[in-house]
């Protein structure tokens, strides 16, 4: 499979998410029951639902996207060069659209692949989650709707670390570490971005975390192709919007 990837085909993504809600009180009463109901497996005995509010940006359903880091190849010959564009803010339908708006103006005649780790569990289905959710148009790309697995233009470079082993769970920060990546996790970490989103309002700062772990992604994918990691100063932050 790795010798059928084709690096300008990829988009390398990242999403940052929060809970819907600075605090469990910000609900209504039925979102306050549902959210209940939803969270009493992640609740230790005596916690109630509004004690495991701050992990409901996990959830697609009691979440929202702040921030979506996406990054290309703009060369794939020596010496590439990676392009990374974030869209980040308050607004999450503005998020979205941007977003899509950039996947709509790949090159016609390539086949478009999004990458992520573990995508495949959590940014691509909290993606289209979240388009469907805000009344918005899915692309086609995340649009899985009657396709078998192998049509699926997805690639996750966790699933892709696992070698078939079905109970193998890698973290980013830990795989970029053995593979002599720079560490993406050097500022935040997940438990942290909606501190920062409702605490600080500095969605700058979120979006400079998003896109390490973007570079991080494509750098991973890189080594697992037994290919040449991107120089730092080949890497382009460009047009990032809030």
């Amino acid at each position: 499979m790795m010798q059928d990837i084709k690096l300008e085909n990829i988009l390398f993504l990242d999403i940052e998410t929060v809970p819907a809600a600075d605090s469990f009180d910000g609900l209504n009463e039925r979102m306050q029951k549902l959210w209940d109901s939803r969270s009493a497996y992640l609740r230790k005995d005596g916690e109630d639902a509004a004690e495991v509010w701050g992990r409901a940006g996990l959830f697609a359903e009691f979440g929202r996207i702040v921030c979506i880091s996406a990054g290309i190849f703009s060369n794939t010959s020596e010496p590439r060069r990676f392009r990374i564009k974030s869209f980040y803010g308050d607004d999450e339908v503005k998020i979205i659209r941007e977003f899509a708006s950039l996947i709509g103006n790949f090159k016609k005649g390539r086949e478009l692949r999004l990458c992520a780790h573990n995508g495949k569990e959590f940014d691509f289905p909290y993606l289209s989650r979240r388009f469907i959710i805000l009344g918005e148009k899915l692309p086609a790309v995340l649009n899985i709707a009657g396709k078998k697995p192998w049509e699926l233009n997805f690639l996750d470079t966790m699933e892709l670390w696992k070698f078939g082993e079905y109970r193998n769970f890698t973290s980013l920060a830990l795989l970029a570490e053995i593979l002599g990546i720079s560490n993406p996790k050097d500022d935040l970490d997940g438990s942290q971005v909606a501190e920062v989103f409702y605490g600080d309002n500095d969605y700058e700062r979120i979006a400079r975390y998003c896109e390490k772990d973007v570079l991080a992604v494509a750098q991973v994918l890189l080594r697992l192709m037994g290919e040449k990691l991107i120089p730092e100063e080949n890497v382009e932050v460009r047009g990032s919007t809030g």
